[in-house]
């Protein structure tokens, strides 16, 4: 049986994926008196009181909304909310299996910016963290910003700051295996939505200095005009050479080559021309840019993907359960870059320097002492910025 008929079987199965369980033994009438009324009504004037009790009263501590519009999802694109709502569940369930967090799916019927950002306002107060999910370049930008800007609660774009943290860890390694430093290498990202340029940004901070972005009109180039902000702006920090052309000549001389685009888009004559001990990241699911085989066959020493069934899954469940774990655990009102950093380089620690081999530069997926590393760097990354 394949997986997509076996999980389909076993989502007939499951009729979902998350529950709600109570945590308040109801059994008698004094339970009941306790959990709800009469005596419920003490701790709701507390928190009427002093709305920083909502933490402490209720679950708000440890409960995130996992909310999309629907417009990405996976490689399936636009498909509605109700349609990704297997997703959001899914996304629940690695939440709480990874770091001890209750998650609840939420599916906004409406592709309006501003329609989508006052949703989310207005019910924000019922949790302690927001994770947008699935939601299509560029309405994402522009979602996450917003809710920023009026939320005192994490906002986090996983398909954005996610993956970006999680190429970052496996970046740091890669260059420790391949003997390069971060500050030497010239990174080339293919595929400028949502994702691409979150990576982009993410490596500038992490210390790439020589970045090309590329998306289906070629290189991605200061002189040239944008409609998307977010290309003018990426524009502007990357691309120093002001190389022009395509993907082929974008790689020549590159040290890494980023995949976040469609498959196939790599061949093994590009990887040919890049620098000595080519680094290849070719994360498009479920069929990669370039398979694993082909891309060492043409000289890559290092090969990531986003697959199991490949050494080194650069997978972003290595990421979210651990930064919110530790953004909650502290009441941060924000994720912050210095936070993304600190993730990154928990991540990366995770393996030993004498245990990076090019088939070992990132810690399993199914690893969950990873959300516990992560969680204590992002929580003590966020106290040291206060």
């Amino acid at each position: 049986m394949d997986v997509k008929k076996e999980a389909l079987e076993k989502h007939y199965k499951w009729k979902g994926k998350i529950e709600v369980v109570s945590r308040a033994p109801i059994n008698t009438k004094e339970d009941l008196a306790l959990a709800y009324t009469p005596g419920v009504a003490e701790p709701c004037l507390q928190i009427q009181q002093n709305p920083e009790l909502s933490y402490s009263l209720t679950r708000r501590e440890n409960l995130v909304a996992v909310i999309t519009d629907g417009t990405a999802v996976l490689g399936l694109g636009d498909i509605g909310g109700l349609a990704g709502m297997p997703v959001m569940e899914g996304k629940c369930c690695l939440f709480k299996e990874f770091a001890g967090i209750d998650a609840f799916p939420l599916c906004v019927k409406s592709k309006d910016t501003d329609e989508i950002v006052r949703t989310i306002e207005l019910i924000s107060d019922s949790f302690g963290g927001i994770n947008l999910e699935d939601i299509a370049a560029p309405r994402c930008f522009e979602i996450e910003r917003k809710l920023k800007e009026r939320l005192d609660i994490p906002v986090f774009h996983d398909d954005q700051h996610g993956t970006a943290v999680v190429v970052g860890a496996a970046l740091i390694n890669a260059a420790k295996c391949a003997g390069k430093k971060l500050s030497e290498l010239t990174v080339v990202i293919n595929g400028a939505g949502a994702a691409g340029i979150a990576i982009g940004t993410f490596l500038l901070g992490l210390g790439i200095d020589d970045l090309i972005m590329v998306d289906l009109c070629g290189i991605i180039n200061r002189e040239d005009n944008y409609e998307n902000p977010a290309h003018t702006e990426i524009a502007l920090k990357s691309n120093k050479k002001i190389k022009k052309g395509g993907l082929a000549e974008a790689v020549i001389g590159a040290d890494v080559l980023i995949g976040v685009s469609k498959p196939g888009l790599f061949t093994e004559d590009m990887i040919k021309t890049m620098a000595d001990r080519p680094i290849v990241f070719a994360m498009a699911n479920p069929v990669p840019e370039i398979m694993p085989e082909e891309a060492k066959k043409a000289g890559a020493y290092i090969v990531g993907t986003g697959r199991s069934d490949f050494p080194n899954q650069i997978n972003n469940v290595l990421v979210f359960p651990g930064i919110f774990k530790g953004a909650l655990s502290v009441r941060a009102k924000e994720i912050t870059e210095k936070m993304k950093l600190a993730a990154a380089y928990a991540i990366a620690s995770v393996i030993p320097d004498n245990e990076i081999t090019a088939e070992n530069i990132i810690a399993s997926p199914l690893n969950k002492s990873v959300a516990d590393s992560v969680a204590q760097a992002v929580a003590r990354a966020w106290k040291e910025g206060l």
